[in-house]
Formats: structure tokens, C-alpha cells, sequence
């Protein structure tokens, strides 16, 4: 099994001077310190407008931060915002294949469309045209980092002429592509569409094994890829506190974790939020003692106390779990401290068979891959007599002069 880690940039209220420029410079710590412990993903969420659960409307810029700081470890997007009001495709391309190379070919490339209405509104995207607009969009972002030139489309949601999209990426036809999922619908989605199930819900080993078995199943039997490659895997999130003494990891983490889920409810499911002045923390110091202890905490704990919960998802066919470190008011130093005893007395375990497992895998979804690609529905490529021509705006304004000017020659003579 894999690992990541995950970061939403959480900043409770109140805000004090610096407070950001601290969140920021302490996640790039944490990153480069997970690159150096053999952390395998390092994940980066875009939001926009989301007050205290997520300041983190830039991942393109953070990613690229870390690129430079790191040298092994995976650099996901989990997610980029497809509905083109958010980011047109083409833009969207350029920075992923950007991304690609500047870090030397490490980016993932996750997907999502969002469901908080501060974003969806903040950008007048509606509700029920989500989905289609994120479909939409990845298609035709898939076809414009792996087709030179780009031929075009006129689509429902955005339309753009014949163009090369450049830069392209380390990684062709593309980095590997991934949505992000949170119910077990859209990991069947995934699975058809051949791309990785990025699941942000927090569900148990045994439900995990449901979700997993449902995904690969689709696959084999129905996938018709999206993109210009396939990426067959299901990563799955849990909190992340780490002590020898379970309940110092709890007393560090327990509290931030709760709050991150807190706050993604009053963001997406029962809040009212006046921007600038809804103050989250505030209001959950007064729910907090009627709060639910929520699934994800376990992760939170003892080495011992995590290897059993890890082991459950190993054991479900998970590929990748990735931790929620970073959240509520939970501390640098004491992350930094998690992470550390995780690569030293939890880790190991997992990664002894680790490559053998990947090898396994990929002898076994072959031959399914194979007959996925061959279902592909691909963009028909120009001809070079197809490609059209684009005069220069200065020659075009020279050459209209040039016709205004004959055309008073022609009138003055006569």
C-alpha cells in the first residue's frame, strides 16, 4: 500500500497577523519532510471562498513550491476544479504539463467539480450542469495535452479553435488522472471512465472492501477510458495523529480532526455563512461536546492501534491512505513528530511487498486495460491541410490599411 498526505490549509479563527504565511511555510516543511521519509503523495486541494476549512485556492502554486523542495515524492492535485468558470481546460493543461516538468514528471492529476455553493456561486456555476461541465472539461483537457495540434471543439459549456497546447507533459500522453469521490456512485463513475478514485468519505475497512471490489469490477468489465490512459486505483483518506501513548495522540489530534470535519459540514451540508464575518471555530467550541466521534479517527493513535487500522485497508485492496494531518489548530511540531514515528515503526510493514503487489497488479489489468483502450472513443486528428492558418494581428491591421489605402487610389482615379 501507498501513502499521502493531505492538505486543505485549514485556518481556524481568529486570525492574527503572519497566521497564514505560517500555514503555508510550515506545510512546505512538512512536505519536504515527507519526501525525505519516503511518504509517497503529497495531495493539494482547490477551493475558493471556503473561510477557516480550506485557504487554498492557488494548489498550482503550492505544488510547484514543493516541487522545489522535494525529489521523490508525488504531487497531486486532489482536486483541480474542471467547470470551465473555474478554470478553462486549456489553462488547465498548461499548468498540469507545467507542473510535469518542473517537478521531473511527479504530478497526479485529480479532478473534481465541488459541491459548496459559497464556490459554485462565487463562479455562477449551476448546480445541476456540474457534473456535465466537469466531464466536459477533462475530456477535452486530456486531448489537449496529448494532441498536437489540439483540433478544436464546440462544446456545450466552452469552445476554442484549433490550437497546440504547449507545454506538454514529463508524462504521456498525460499524468495520471483521478476524480475525487465521495460516495460509492462516482467511484463506480471512476471506474467506467478508467481514472483513480480519489474518496474523501470516511468509511471503515469493511465498507472500503465494497467500494474497492465495486471499482475494479466496473473496470474490467465496462471501462471506457476518459482520458488517453488508464489509472486503475482507489485511494481512501483517514485522520492522522501518531504518539507511542495513544492518548497523547488523541489529546494532539483528535480535536483537529474533528474540526475538519465540522467545518466541512457547515461548508457543504448545514451551514449559514455570512463571508468575512461567520466565525467557524467559534461555533464549533459550542457544538463540541455533542459532536460525534467520527470514523477517521481511527488513524489516530498508538503505531500499534494504526498498523491494525491500515491493515483493514490493505486487506480491502486499498491502494493508497492518505492523512489528514493538518487540521483545526493541530500543531507543526507535532505532525512533523506523527510523521516521523509513522515512517519509522508503521510504514516499513506496508512497503516490504509493495512493488511486488504493484507488479502483480498491473500483470493482472492488462489485458483489461487493453480492451478498455480499444473502447475509446478517440478525437480524430487534422490533417496538416485541415490545420488552419493564423495571420498576425499586426499583418492583419497592415494588410487592411494597405487594401484601405488602394481602395482610395481606385476611388481617387476615378
Amino acid at each position: 500500500m501507498r501513502f499521502g498526505i493531505f492538505y486543505e490549509h485549514q485556518l481556524p479563527r481568529p486570525w492574527n497577523e503572519g497566521d497564514e504565511l505560517k500555514l503555508f511555510q510550515d506545510a512546505l516543511d512538512q512536505v519536504e519532510l515527507a519526501d525525505r521519509l519516503g511518504i509517497d503523495h503529497a495531495w493539494e486541494v482547490e477551493h475558493h471562498f471556503l473561510e477557516e476549512y480550506s485557504h487554498s485556492s492557488a494548489p498550482e502554486v503550492f505544488l510547484a513550491a514543493c516541487s522545489q523542495r522535494t525529489k521523490n515524492i508525488r504531487l497531486g492535485h486532489g482536486i483541480t476544479l474542471m467547470p470551465p468558470s473555474y478554470n478553462h481546460p486549456a489553462r488547465v493543461a498548461e499548468r498540469i504539463a507545467t507542473l510535469d516538468l518542473v517537478s521531473r514528471g511527479r504530478v497526479e492529476w485529480g479532478t473534481g467539480e465541488s459541491s459548496a455553493l459559497l464556490e459554485l456561486g462565487g463562479f455562477n456555476i449551476p448546480v445541476a450542469q456540474k457534473r456535465s461541465m466537469w466531464r466536459e472539461a477533462v475530456e477535452q483537457c486530456a486531448n489537449m495535452m496529448a494532441m498536437d495540434p489540439y483540433p478544436g471543439y464546440q462544446g456545450e459549456f466552452f469552445s476554442m479553435p484549433c490550437r497546440n497546447v504547449v507545454p506538454k507533459p514529463v508524462q504521456r500522453p498525460h499524468p495520471p488522472l483521478w476524480v475525487a469521490c465521495s460516495n460509492r456512485e462516482t467511484i463506480k463513475l471512476a471506474a467506467r471512465l478508467g481514472i483513480g478514485a480519489l474518496t474523501f468519505a470516511f468509511v471503515d475497512p469493511k465498507e472500503a472492501k465494497q467500494w474497492v471490489d465495486d471499482y475494479y469490477r466496473i473496470f474490467k468489465e465496462e471501462c471506457v477510458p476518459i482520458g488517453h490512459a488508464c489509472n486503475p486505483n482507489v485511494a481512501m483518506v483517514t485522520g492522522f495523529s501518531l504518539h507511542h501513548d495513544s492518548a497523547v495522540a488523541k489529546a494532539r489530534g483528535m480535536d483537529g480532526f474533528r474540526f475538519f470535519s465540522y467545518a466541512l459540514g457547515h461548508h457543504y451540508i448545514f451551514g449559514e455563512h455570512k463571508p468575512g464575518r461567520t466565525n467557524i471555530w467559534e461555533a464549533f467550541e459550542k457544538a463540541r461536546s455533542s459532536l460525534p466521534e467520527e470514523g477517521g479517527n481511527r488513524g489516530i493513535g498508538s503505531p500499534d492501534e494504526m498498523r491494525r487500522h491500515l491493515r483493514g485497508f490493505a486487506e480491502a485492496g486499498v491502494d493508497q491512505v492518505t492523512f489528514i494531518q493538518q487540521g483545526g489548530r493541530n500543531k507543526h511540531e507535532h505532525i512533523c513528530e506523527a510523521l516521523e514515528l509513522f515512517a519509522s515503526d508503521v510504514m516499513p510493514e506496508f512497503k516490504e511487498h509493495e512493488d511486488e503487489r504493484q507488479k502483480k497488479k498491473a500483470e493482472e489489468l492488462a489485458p483489461y486495460i487493453e480492451k478498455a483502450m480499444q473502447r475509446k472513443q478517440r478525437m480524430k486528428e487534422l490533417t496538416d491541410e485541415e490545420i488552419p492558418n493564423v495571420v498576425a494581428l499586426g499583418r492583419q491591421i497592415t494588410d487592411q490599411g494597405a487594401a484601405e489605402d488602394l481602395h482610395k487610389t481606385i476611388k481617387s482615379a476615378d
